[in-house]
């Protein structure tokens, strides 16, 4: 059985160019456009890992992130990919417990190397 990749962030073409690199690898991906509808997934599909923007609307980043480790207290890895490259960015994802964080703009294989970084999955369960 495939690993299942949230990716949420609400450029559609960002959405779009991951989760056809990450299909090409052989993950099982789903989609949100913003917080509210990433919450919801998370909830319904309960994925394997996140890819998490951070500027969105409804619900930002930030804030999916606290509900995902305090409210829901869920351990599900999770990515930060966002343009915010500052260092007071950077560390409040880390203080809120982002496993990684990348800082646009990024290639594929930056995304992949993250997730084979973070060890916990892999295309197939025979591995």
């Amino acid at each position: 059985m495939n690993k299942k990749i949230l990716i949420v962030d609400d450029e559609k073409d960002s959405v779009t160019f991951l989760e056809r690199a990450l299909l090409r690898e052989g993950f099982g991906v789903v989609t949100a456009f913003d917080g509210a509808e990433a919450k919801a997934k998370i909830l319904q599909d309960k994925p394997d890992m996140i890819i998490l923007d951070l500027v969105m609307p409804k619900l930002d980043g930030w804030q999916v992130l606290l509900w995902l480790r305090k409210e829901a207290k869920l351990n599900i890895p999770t990515i930060i990919v966002s343009a915010k490259g500052e260092m007071d960015d950077i560390k409040k994802g880390y203080n809120l417990e982002a496993d990684t964080y990348l800082v646009k703009p990024l290639g594929v294989e930056d995304v992949l190397s993250a997730i084979r970084a973070l060890g916990t999955l892999e295309t197939n369960d025979n591995n």
